[in-house]
């Protein structure tokens, strides 16, 4: 019997959730579906600078996990822009940041914190 899967922490809903070549004669045609979780690897390893490790820390999961997510991630992503595909961000094993967290690496690059004006202790 496998292991039950664990839900990942993730900071907030992208702002868009479809993306995708703009001439498309059917945008809701043969689409790529990246998990919430997968987009929050891709944001905090590529655009947050995040290690593994540290990535790994902020969603609460052990680092090969989040290099599997992140592997499955960036093919995903590859398939969209080298084939033209569309991307729909839905789903996954996920839990929302409550806002009250803090680790040592949520330095206020969340969205839910930076929108609610919160002060985060210098390190």
């Amino acid at each position: 019997m496998p292991r039950p899967v664990k839900c990942r922490k993730v900071c907030c809903l992208p702002e868009s959730s479809r993306f995708g070549p703009l001439d498309l004669k059917s945008p809701d045609e043969g689409y790529i579906r990246l998990t919430v979780d997968e987009y929050e690897t891709i944001r905090l390893i590529d655009l947050q600078g995040f290690t593994q490790e540290e990535c790994a820390e902020q969603m609460k999961v052990g680092r090969t996990t989040v290099q599997s997510i992140y592997v499955d991630a960036r093919r995903k992503l590859a398939d969209c822009l080298v084939n033209g595909k569309n991307l729909r961000i839905e789903g996954g094993h996920y839990r929302i940041c409550g806002g009250k967290e803090r680790s040592r690496h949520c330095t206020g690059g969340c969205r839910r914190h930076k929108r609610s004006g919160e002060k985060w202790p210098e390190r």
